[in-house]
């Protein structure tokens, strides 16, 4: 063999050792860390298999009539045994009726039905528009017919109004509103503001 030829065979090992001693200093090690890593996985005990949940929610519908409904959540829950339902925590929801005002209106829980629009608001509600507010725990409010009716502990300030009552209907189109007293014993408790 000549000097040439042996030299080549003695890089040949040379490159082979380093290349063999780099793989096993670097890369081996790696592959046995990610083998030693164990897989935690967060299990929430409020969230089960038969829901679905989604952070940040913004959702969009408007009807034939051109009036628009917007409704955003800071968590929305959809159970898999019926999907257009969406249980809401911290609801805003905003109602552009075509040639009226709009109503903007808050609350700690919502449900919303995405066939018919239809949402329920809980906890804390509160409903502004234009010289008007309305607060109590619960209102049912149905987009087709725009028809909200609020119940328990129902306040409404106006202008130069406040009304305490059992249950209060509000037409959004018409602005047609009806006041009630459950028991009919009772009036509903009205107050005049400077």
């Amino acid at each position: 063999m000549s000097k040439k030829t042996g030299l080549q065979v003695i890089m040949v090992l040379i490159i082979i050792i380093i290349s063999l001693w780099f793989y096993l200093k670097y890369f081996t090690k790696n592959f046995e860390v990610v083998k030693e890593t164990k897989v935690i996985e967060k299990i929430d005990e409020n969230q089960n298999s038969t829901s679905t949940y989604i952070d940040d929610i913004n959702y969009v519908s408007t009807d034939t009539k051109g009036n628009r409904y917007q409704i955003t959540a800071k968590q929305a829950e959809i159970k898999v045994e019926n999907s257009d339902v969406m249980f809401l925590k911290d609801v805003v929801a905003f109602i552009y009726i075509k040639d009226s005002d709009k109503v903007k209106i808050t609350s700690n829980f919502g449900k919303y039905n995405s066939k018919n629009y239809d949402t329920i608001f809980s906890e804390n509600v509160i409903v502004i528009y234009p010289e008007h507010k309305i607060i109590g725990e619960y209102l049912d409010f149905s987009f087709l017919s725009n028809l909200g009716t609020f119940t328990e502990n129902v306040i409404y300030t106006g202008k130069k109004t406040n009304l305490f009552a059992d249950k209060i209907e509000m037409n959004l189109t018409t602005k047609d509103t009806k006041i009630f007293m459950n028991d009919t014993g009772k009036k509903v408790l009205i107050e005049g503001t400077r």
